[in-house]
């Protein structure tokens, strides 16, 4: 399973959690930058970014991925539909939640989202 990173780094812990919880290896572990410039369109921006994988049509359709989104709502949410577009489906994310208690800010992985999953429960709501 390939992780796209676009948020903060994730430790060999984290990684060690991610397998655990989805019972697949991860290959390989992909950090794209998201900052973006706010005085200029998002779109384009984001679309930037996922062209900077470099993946094939192929690839975007049947490699395993696992998304480590922005935290940035409206980044996350032009990212989204453009993986949707780019892969047919709406891909599974991660979602990491701060440790309580310590003295250092730690994050824990929390669980892996299937997207796709949640909207296909959202359908029969229809």
């Amino acid at each position: 399973m390939r992780i796209v990173n676009f948020a903060h780094p994730l430790t060999e812990e984290h990684l060690r959690e991610i397998e655990a919880l989805a019972g697949l290896r991860v290959s390989e572990v992909t950090d794209v930058p998201s900052q973006i410039d706010p005085q200029e369109p998002l779109e384009p921006q984001v679309e930037a970014m996922l062209d900077g994988l470099n993946l094939t049509s192929r690839q975007w359709q049947t490699l395993p991925l696992l998304v480590n989104l922005p935290s940035l709502s409206c980044s996350a949410a032009v990212l989204l539909a453009l993986l949707h577009g780019r892969t047919g489906y709406f891909p599974s994310v991660l979602r990491l939640r701060p440790e309580t208690g310590g003295l250092v800010s730690r994050f824990t992985v929390a669980e892996i989202l299937n997207l796709q999953a949640v909207r296909e429960r959202a359908r029969e709501k229809r």
